[in-house]
């Protein structure tokens, strides 16, 4: 763990925008864990109500998957700041450094297009929910803009990520790719 916290302060320098934005994605990863440790306590506690005390449940799974959903979408920026997400380093080890520079300033271009685009629509389904105030078709009838919620807060997170890692690129804080130059 030290050398992953080491590694992601050499890559934020002394930029204030990064140290924060590597701060939110942390925080976010531990809201992440968070989501899926209420998750598995909820799930025993369904286990135990169904088959220990042979009684009926009537949000617990609804739950659990919100829950799971939720803590994929808000962990995105957390698994981006730690280059968790799957990559193949095989072209970028074949090119030149400049030309391996300029492919990494175009793929988080095109990843932060990406990512933006999935916000602003995740925000507009996540208001929608909101304004129209629509709840779950079950039993625990839960307000949907509460899951839905983590939409615009995983979306948005993972693009200020994405951002910063394009600024660190920029400013030389961080090697295209996190490969050194050979």
């Amino acid at each position: 763990m030290a050398g992953q916290s080491s590694a992601v302060a050499s890559r934020t320098g002394n930029n204030p925008f990064l140290r924060g934005v590597s701060a939110l994605s942390t925080l976010a990863g531990w809201c992440s864990a968070a989501m899926i440790v209420a998750a598995v306590a909820i799930t025993c506690q369904m286990i135990f109500i169904r088959f220990a005390l042979n009684g009926s449940t009537t949000w617990q799974t609804e739950a659990v998957i919100y829950l799971a959903i939720g803590s994929t979408l808000v962990g995105l920026p957390y698994v981006q700041k730690l280059r968790g997400h799957v990559n193949v380093d095989l072209i970028p080890l074949a090119l030149s450094p400049r030309a391996r520079y300029f492919m990494c300033l175009l793929t988080l271009s095109l990843s932060i297009t990406m990512v933006a685009i999935l916000f602003w629509y995740g925000f507009e389904h996540w208001h929608l929910t909101y304004e129209r105030n629509w709840k779950s078709d079950t039993v625990w009838a839960v307000r949907l803009w509460i899951p839905y919620l983590a939409l615009p807060v995983g979306f948005g997170l993972f693009l200020l990520q994405l951002i910063a890692d394009l600024i660190a690129v920029v400013l030389k804080i961080d090697k295209p790719f996190g490969l050194e130059d050979v």
